[in-house]
């Protein structure tokens, strides 16, 4: 039974539910890995600056480790890291916050055993339940912007929307798009939630 993990955390809705649900199965999150682009310090995919997420693990009140890297190293520095604090906080596991797709989750139970951790996926569930999970997300009080779309698949100005009810009856309409963006349509942040020690609602 994994007890003691590191998460593999964006800042993001996903994340962030991962993270409510070990805490509900008394899994203790140990740390939060956060991968940044070397040259400019921001997170991969969500451009988020990593100042923000420090705020973010500071009001989540967990201590939070930088792997810093570029596509050429990912992999290989991921692990490097992984590693570390797996003899840091003496590891059974990495959690991910991948929802359905089965490369980003072959990738992730590949790098753990790299790194002698089980991985670990709560959120894991079919496809056809991604509605359900961020109906879930909205109504465990969770508040979270988007500050990142895929401009081929949703409009621009969706940046800085809040997810609520209306988003989500919104978004369901879309062709081709997943609720949760787990195909990368949409990137949030997340501001407050049952995880939150208090919320950061100075965030723009």
């Amino acid at each position: 039974m994994v007890s003691k993990v590191a998460l593999s955390f964006s800042g993001g809705k996903d994340s962030c539910l991962a993270l409510y649900y070990l805490q509900q199965k008394n899994v203790k999150v140990e740390c939060l890995l956060t991968t940044v682009w070397t040259d400019k310090m921001k997170t991969f995919a969500h451009d988020e600056h990593i100042e923000q997420i420090r705020k973010q693990a500071d009001a989540l009140a967990i201590p939070f480790r930088i792997i810093e890297t570029d596509f050429s190293t990912y992999e290989e520095k991921f692990v490097s890291k992984l590693r570390k604090v797996r003899d840091e906080y003496d590891l059974d596991g990495i959690a991910y916050g991948d929802i359905y797709l089965e490369g980003h989750r072959e990738w992730g139970e590949g790098v753990a055993e790299k790194a002698g951790l089980e991985a670990f996926y709560p959120l894991w569930r079919d496809e056809s339940q991604a509605k359900g999970l961020l109906e879930e997300f909205v109504s465990q009080g969770f508040k979270a912007e988007i500050i990142k779309v895929d401009n081929n698949k949703l409009p621009e100005a969706w940046v800085g929307r809040t997810i609520d009810d209306l988003f989500i009856k919104e978004i369901i309409q879309m062709k081709g798009v997943c609720p949760l963006g787990e195909s990368g349509e949409y990137h949030t942040r997340v501001y407050d939630g049952p995880i939150f020690t208090y919320p950061l609602n100075y965030f723009s």
